[in-house]
């Protein structure tokens, strides 16, 4: 089973089969994760992605990589945070199960994270990591797959903690 380890840092620095972007449903870029990739990544991500018509909230794309140390990236449009009462909760459970689906269809060994929907899209940040641990670790639970280490990565200390709370919550729950 896959190992769940938390990564305070630049997911775009990261040396991992692929990483997933938090985007926007156009693909074409935005602000935070999704800037910052699209810059590290270089034109031809962008490139790439307008032959993709984008993409539904909950719902991945998988791209090339361009000039990032991985090999892919992962696109997943998070739910914009409404109160919870729209789905919120089953759209942002669906997209890591979707990236996790494309990791285990393209046999990737390691994939990164960040805390999709978190910033600009408001979601709580508590609630969004336990849904994110719980939901990768029953992913990678009940389907075998090649996926070793699941890193959850952390732009900020205080997202760091709070990923590290959860997860030691989870395991001794």
């Amino acid at each position: 089973m896959a190992k769940i380890k938390l990564h305070l840092g630049d997911i775009t620095q990261l040396n991992v089969d692929a990483i997933v972007n938090a985007a926007n449903n156009s693909l074409l870029g935005g602000g935070g994760v999704d800037g910052a990739i699209h810059r590290a990544a270089g034109p031809d991500l962008l490139d790439f992605c307008r032959t993709l018509n984008g993409c539904e909230t909950g719902q991945a794309k998988i791209t090339p990589a361009f000039n990032l140390p991985c090999r892919y990236v992962i696109h997943t449009v998070g739910p914009i945070w409404r109160g919870g009462h729209n789905d919120e909760p089953e759209l942002l459970q669906s997209c890591y199960v979707k990236c996790l689906e494309l990791a285990r269809k393209h046999k990737l060994k390691t994939l990164a994270f960040p805390a999709i929907s978190c910033g600009i899209y408001r979601y709580p940040i508590t609630e969004a990591a336990k849904l994110c641990i719980r939901t990768i670790h029953e992913e990678v639970s009940q389907n075998s797959g090649s996926l070793e280490t699941v890193f959850l990565v952390s732009f900020d200390a205080s997202m760091q903690r709070i990923y590290e709370q959860t997860l030691v919550n989870f395991t001794t729950s």
